[in-house]
């Protein structure tokens, strides 16, 4: 194997190392689940200030972190079922 994580084949030429894609899958459904957090309480708290005002945004942007945690909730119990499923 190569300095730079590639073996080389018979003909010379490179071949790309193995990934491991479960790592993959897992970082990019974390990267996800931090975008749609950010975007409905930071988007939700915006639009909410927008219509209603300031005042009706700071009780908003609690009930907001509020489901933002269910949802992180429900993310640490679907983690948990993938790790007793293995």
């Amino acid at each position: 194997m190569s300095r730079w994580g590639r073996s080389k084949s018979k003909e010379g030429s490179r071949v790309p190392a193995a990934t491991d894609l479960r790592a993959q899958r897992r970082r990019e459904q974390r990267r996800l689940l931090w975008a749609v957090i950010a975007f409905l309480v930071v988007g939700g708290t915006i639009t909410i200030a927008l219509v209603y005002g300031v005042p009706a945004a700071a009780l908003g942007l609690v009930c907001l972190l509020a489901g933002a945690g269910i949802l992180g909730l429900l993310w640490l119990i679907m983690l948990l079922i993938e790790h007793l499923a293995k």
